[in-house]
């Protein structure tokens, strides 16, 4: 910008978002300030054509939409100009860095199967109950396990125990939420909820018997059971006790 005489009015940034999704908030602000009526400013600079998207068609759209704002998409390091020619080349790279990133995606994704076929964790964070500690290290990739955290396992062996009526009648989702949260009891700093019960108390993780791959990171869509992945970890409750307390909470259903 300085080379050119240009005055940069505003930096929009988004660290860790997706070029291939154009639901980005800071995205959206920048696309809706440019359009405006009283035209705060004249260029969109990018890094390059794929940090702006890596949809193609996204990418058209949003061109065409500036572009009737009077406003141009400039690239720093892909100097294609404006005219016809570079118009075409623009488009030509678009669709190569959409593909680039799907292919990414899936070799990304094909790794992480893989991971956990051979028992590791992928480095989401781990479910209430447990810790993540690394167990080997191959080359430059830290090879992560779960393990019990258990002080939080004792709040996940009361919540069943409560559920099954270890010590008494059994409590339902409500009840159990109650219980723990009148004692100022929580979920890593978060009060518990009646669908938050729910999930920790259907989870087949506490009886030693995690599934990845369930749903769509891009979408949140549930998978087809075929394509989720097992994984072992170490039990905090005893299957049966599991068992038990699907069966009430399905004859509560």
């Amino acid at each position: 910008c300085d080379a050119r005489g240009w005055q940069v009015v505003e930096m929009f940034s988004e660290p860790g978002a997706s070029a291939l999704d154009d639901d980005r908030p800071v995205f959206q602000e920048m696309i809706y300030k440019a359009t405006r009526i009283d035209k705060p400013f004249d260029f969109v600079v990018v890094h390059s054509l794929s940090r702006f998207s890596r949809d193609s068609l996204h990418s058209e759209l949003y061109v065409r939409q500036l572009r009737k704002a009077d406003v141009e998409l400039v690239s720093i390091t892909q100097d294609i100009g404006q005219d016809a020619s570079g118009e075409f080349i623009r488009k030509i790279l678009n669709v190569f860095d959409e593909h680039q990133s799907r292919e990414n995606a899936k070799h990304v994704h094909r790794a992480m199967l893989e991971n956990s076929r051979q028992g590791f964790w992928n480095g989401s964070r781990p479910p209430f109950g447990y810790a993540v500690v690394i167990q080997e290290r191959r080359g430059t990739k830290d090879k992560k396990v779960l393990v019990i955290h258990e002080e939080e396992a004792r709040v996940v062996r009361k919540m069943f125990d409560l559920a099954v009526g270890t010590d008494g009648r059994p409590m339902g989702v409500k009840a159990i939420a109650s219980y723990f949260n009148e004692r100022g009891i929580t979920r890593r700093g978060r009060r518990f909820s009646t669908g938050g019960v729910y999930d920790l108390l259907t989870s087949s993780t506490y009886h030693g018997l995690h599934y990845f791959n369930r749903r769509d990171s891009r979408n949140g869509k549930p998978r087809p059971p075929s394509q989720w992945v097992e994984l072992r970890v170490p039990p905090i409750i005893d299957e049966h006790i599991f068992t038990a307390v699907q069966a009430l909470l399905q004859s509560r259903n």
